[in-house]
């Protein structure tokens, strides 16, 4: 499809001249056309995340029922292996399977949390191993965990909601840095440049040599400029939000792609 867009990119900038001023533009959305996908495959494993945290919670609840009746941790996770935990429940049989060819458990555990890569997870697990290790009593251990990952998850949810206006206030900051960028250079500099042209030719008028008279661009330093600007914006947005560069970088992408549009479409080009 990118490529498509692209070729007509091409064919419209020679053969079709009331499309010369957008050929920038769509360029810019060919090439986010060309990683859609990638956007695709980071939002569906976010919500896969989400949904995994969601199902360990509830797995967890599950085996302090088991293990609070008497049976113990291996035992448990045999017993509530069978029930649904969505896009859990491939590396909970796999932590039953494994436990029942005779890994030991903390083994088995730490490849479960290896595979689910999730931080949460991950953090459960260790404090499940350590304080096992340690001879605690499992069911409050495991009650803790629990309780944990809950507020984990209410600090997450109560993070979001707090800077959700904060993260609208960059996103219309940085709209407004590149309208007054626009500003500058479609009214403000061709402006100044005719003055100096004006000042230049007096001054070889009389006699007066002027200095040099090499020209500067500057639509692509104020380009670059607005990139590299939505780039950092994008980082500090996704770290005070998520808390996280990979998010960050997410920020950064939406930021520079609206930029680039935004700035081909209103000047035709760069």
């Amino acid at each position: 499809m990118a490529v498509l867009i692209i070729i007509f990119d091409i064919y419209a900038y020679y053969k079709i001249e009331i499309l010369k001023r957008f050929v920038w533009a769509i360029l810019v959305l060919a090439i986010n056309i060309a990683w859609a996908h990638f956007w695709i495959d980071f939002f569906q494993e976010g919500k896969r995340q989400k949904e995994i945290e969601l199902k360990f919670l509830e797995f967890i609840r599950n085996l302090v029922e088991n293990v609070k009746s008497g049976t113990s941790i291996p035992k448990g996770i045999l017993q509530v292996a069978d029930k649904d935990y969505g896009a859990l429940s491939q590396y909970i049989k796999k932590l039953a399977y494994q436990i029942e060819w005779g890994i030991p458990m903390h083994n088995a555990l730490l490849i479960f949390s290896e595979d689910t890569d999730n931080p949460v997870i991950k953090r459960s697990i260790a404090i499940m191993i350590e304080a096992d290790q340690s001879g605690g009593n499992i069911a409050d251990i495991l009650q803790s965990v629990s309780s944990s990952v809950i507020n984990i998850k209410k600090m997450k949810e109560e993070r979001k909601s707090s800077v959700s206006s904060q993260i609208v206030q960059g996103y219309i900051v940085f709209v407004i840095f590149i309208i007054v960028m626009l500003v500058l250079q479609i009214m403000l500099f061709p402006k100044l440049g005719g003055i100096t042209s004006e000042l230049s030719s007096s001054a070889n008028v009389l006699g007066i040599k002027s200095g040099s008279q090499d020209k500067v661009n500057l639509d692509a330093i104020f380009f670059a400029l607005i990139l590299i600007q939505g780039f950092f914006d994008g980082l500090v947005i996704g770290k005070f939000s998520e808390g996280s560069i990979k998010h960050g970088i997410i920020h950064s992408l939406i930021l520079m792609t609206m930029s680039a549009l935004i700035i081909t479409t209103v000047k035709g080009g760069i």
